[in-house]
């Protein structure tokens, strides 16, 4: 599963059978934003644009669009975008608003591991703050790895890994789910670290983010 949740601070429940559940997951994921009429900013994420901007476009694979501002951003700079996210209800909107901005994006209501892409055929592969489940096999990062075309690049950008007591507040446990750093462990010959950061991000009033910090894995393939 993943979301790359704009502004966000939410994950999805992280203990138990139904955390493996894809219906579990959609339900948990639809319900937050049935919440409210607009979860997030409706921003693009600052540090998608600080590290894509100087980028050619391409196409790219944006991971757990949510309500569709990364994906606008990246159209509205030449990209052929393709956003895929587990939740209808957050897909429905974004597929409105670029119908009505007349952006043309190519969005799959599924989550990364179940989206049998086609192999090495994205030029970027953005995860903004996904919550994609970990497994003894690496499923999710190496369908991040495997999405990235020879030449590419690949960017994650993630909380910093919060403490046993903040995790435990939101009700998650940080180690089920893939960071930065669990998927540089698998870069091996083929890839270039270009960024491995943290940084300060700017919090605009009345986002809804908490988190001052983002952590920045920028990696381009060679072969």
């Amino acid at each position: 599963m993943e979301h790359a949740n704009e502004n966000a601070d939410a994950a999805a429940p992280s203990t138990g059978h139904a955390a493996s559940d894809p219906g579990a997951v959609q339900e948990f994921w639809d319900g937050l934003y049935s919440d409210r009429e607009q979860r997030w900013s409706g921003e693009p994420n600052g540090a998608l644009v600080a590290e894509v901007q100087n980028l050619a476009a391409g196409r790219v694979l944006d991971v757990g669009c949510g309500e569709g501002a990364d994906a606008f951003w990246l159209a509205e700079q030449g990209w052929h975008v393709t956003a895929l996210d587990v939740s209808r209800v957050a897909l429905d909107r974004a597929a409105a608003q670029a119908a009505a901005r007349g952006i043309t994006v190519n969005w799959l209501h599924t989550g990364l591991v179940e989206a049998a892409l086609p192999p090495a055929s994205f030029d970027l592969v953005s995860a903004q703050y996904p919550a994609l489940l970990r497994t003894e096999a690496n499923v999710a990062e190496h369908a991040l790895l495997a999405a990235v075309a020879p030449g590419g690049v690949l960017l994650i950008v993630h909380h910093p890994a919060p403490t046993k007591e903040e995790a435990e507040g939101h009700g998650f446990n940080a180690d089920d789910y893939v960071s930065p750093a669990q998927v540089a462990t698998l870069l091996d010959e083929r890839w270039q670290v270009e960024v491995d950061e943290t940084r300060p991000r700017h919090v605009a009033t009345g986002s809804g983010a908490h988190h001052t910090h983002d952590v920045i894995l920028r990696a381009r393939r060679l072969r």
